[in-house]
């Protein structure tokens, strides 16, 4: 019979999947805090007897790797090394009959909107006053602000709706005193994050409302740089762009998933638009704001793509010149629209294609970063690495896009400020840069 541990309590947070769980993880931890609960994030020496796992259930690589992780935690309180684990986010929001019946070691499953509910189990109360008390887990100049919850589009491959529910924006008034309690922290970078930024407050204000809080969050002393992630094509508000260029803690920079350019593929995927609108709106974009970064992410090897089809979205990626881009091989999910169509590529054609589509944008990438060696750039440093401080252009998101590396054994930069980097050389995804000047007031 398994024994109980003799650790004091301490909850033990593992957070898998995307920055929107990341927040949610950060949101929880406040919470527990606030409860004066003993609580540490992802500890590396696994002391926590209560473990809460945070889980992705949006492909399946994430969806296995939660599984994964489960199962180790499991596996652990079987050998009385924790005593109690509790599941909570996308993966358990969509599958929890399953997961009960497959791993009923678990001691409670919870969905993406039962944190109350969790926290009662974890013996601590819901406090509704705490508007941004967040244990942020981002290094100590960035962190992301997520702005609304859930998703209304209708897109065919997506599960998201079924795990995260329709969208509900969070009010301008209550962000701007969770960005400012952050700036108070020291944060100078926010990432605004939504499952679709372009919807922003069409719920509570009947009027697409991005515009309006980008310029309520930049009246925010501390605040620097605030980047734009996830915004949806269909309906872009055309007035953020206004924003982004003339506001200078705006980043020239915009993550926009596009997914496809062909028309039939983006009927099917519901996208709501088409090969037409999208190039007219990344000419739009790019006339609008000429030094804007653009990142995307496509879909390759969705039911119905043939070669020919193929072949007209590699050609649109040559001719756009994306800054950055990332591509996903098609994967059926269960309960979507899509599910319902043959899965009709084979798998060997879908990573092809990936790799054909990535060594174009590689080439891509190479040719603009050639263009930035001899300029000087405004970069924030995030980190120091080995022989190398690394930081990022106002054109660069964390963890995804381009950083800035500057030899450490000839140059030294503080981390979390902001320098002035000249470029010197680059590669296809590395610029590599001397400091102009150590620091900016900031």
């Amino acid at each position: 019979m398994r024994t109980k541990s003799k650790k004091e309590n301490k909850i033990n947070v593992v957070t898998l999947g995307c920055s929107k769980n990341v927040y949610d993880s950060e949101v929880l931890m406040g919470q527990l805090i606030a409860n004066n609960k003993n609580v540490v994030h992802e500890d590396e020496n696994d002391e926590g007897n209560i473990v809460v796992i945070n889980t992705c259930g949006f492909i399946g690589d994430a969806k296995e790797e939660s599984i994964n992780t489960i199962l180790h935690y499991v596996n652990k309180k079987e050998l009385g090394e924790v005593d109690r684990v509790y599941v909570t986010g996308c993966l358990s929001e969509r599958y929890k009959p399953d997961l009960q019946k497959e791993i009923p070691n678990v001691d409670e499953y919870f969905g993406t909107h039962d944190l109350p509910n969790l926290l009662k189990v974890l013996d601590a109360d819901y406090k509704h006053e705490l508007i941004g008390e967040r244990l942020t887990t981002t290094p100590t100049h960035y962190a992301y602000l997520k702005i609304a919850e859930g998703c209304d589009r209708p897109c065919s491959f997506c599960a998201i709706p079924l795990m995260r529910g329709k969208h509900v924006s969070t009010p301008i008034e209550n962000l701007v005193i969770e960005a400012t309690k952050l700036a108070k922290k020291g944060i100078k970078e926010l990432i605004l994050i939504a499952q679709d930024l372009t919807y922003y407050g069409l719920d509570i204000y009947k009027k697409r409302a991005l515009a309006d809080l980008l310029t309520a969050l930049a009246k925010i002393n501390g605040i620097e740089w605030i980047r734009l992630h996830y915004a949806f094509p269909t309906g872009f508000p055309l007035d953020v762009l206004e924003i982004i260029h003339k506001e200078p803690k705006v980043c020239n920079y915009l993550d926009i998933p596009l997914q496809h350019i062909n028309d039939d593929i983006l009927k099917s995927m519901r996208r709501g638009t088409s090969h037409e609108k999208t190039t007219n709106l990344i000419t739009e974009f790019r006339k609008s704001v000429p030094n804007m970064a653009i990142r995307t992410t496509l879909i390759v090897g969705y039911p119905g793509e043939t070669e020919a089809i193929f072949q007209e979205l590699k050609e649109w990626v040559a001719a756009m010149r994306f800054e950055r881009l990332g591509v996903f091989a098609y994967s059926h999910e269960e309960n979507t629209h899509a599910a319902s169509l043959k899965d009709n590529v084979p798998e060997k054609v879908k990573q092809k294609r990936v790799s054909e589509i990535m060594d174009l944008q590689s080439q891509i990438s190479f040719e603009l970063n050639q263009e930035k060696v001899g300029q000087v750039f405004k970069c924030i440093i995030d980190r120091k690495d080995g022989n190398y401080f690394i930081g990022r252009t106002e054109f660069d998101s964390p963890d995804v896009d381009n950083e800035v590396l500057i030899d450490a054994t000839e140059n030294y930069v503080q981390v979390g400020k902001f320098v002035h980097i000249k470029i010197t050389s680059a590669t296809e995804f590395d610029l590599y840069g001397e400091p102009v000047q150590l620091t900016i007031d900031n």
